[in-house]
């Protein structure tokens, strides 16, 4: 289970981006700078014993979505920490998703400028 923000209208405006000839790998470097917020706040404020798993915390690069991750391989409990296992009385601890509330103005004004900066391109607009 993951926790989701979604931005209404995001599917038109990739669409209309490819229509305007933009293409949607453009959206990259918004999605990025969003999820670049989330993960420095999240970094911070990840539960620490080790460190281990705040190092984990990383934004994706993609043109769709701004995707924040933690965890892998060396730290599979990052999932469980996060979400909590009530049957083994591992209470959750949301830093992550507590990390994209609080930053919310931030990440959003940084979205929105990188999808001005493309509609800046378009001539008439």
């Amino acid at each position: 289970m993951a926790a989701q923000v979604q931005i209404k209208g995001a599917r038109e405006l990739r669409r209309t981006l490819k229509r305007a000839g933009i293409g949607v790998e453009d959206l990259k470097d918004a999605n990025a700078a969003a999820g670049n917020i989330v993960a420095g706040a999240g970094r911070t404020t990840a539960p620490r014993r080790s460190g281990r798993l705040a190092g984990t915390v990383r934004a994706s690069r993609a043109a769709a979505s701004a995707t924040v991750r933690a965890g892998g391989a060396a730290v599979p409990y990052a999932g469980v920490i996060h979400w909590g296992w009530p049957g083994h009385h591992i209470a959750a601890q949301p830093w992550l998703s507590e990390a994209a509330t609080s930053t919310e103005a931030q990440w959003l004004a940084a979205y929105e400028a990188g999808v001005d900066k493309l509609l800046s391109t378009i001539r008439g607009v």
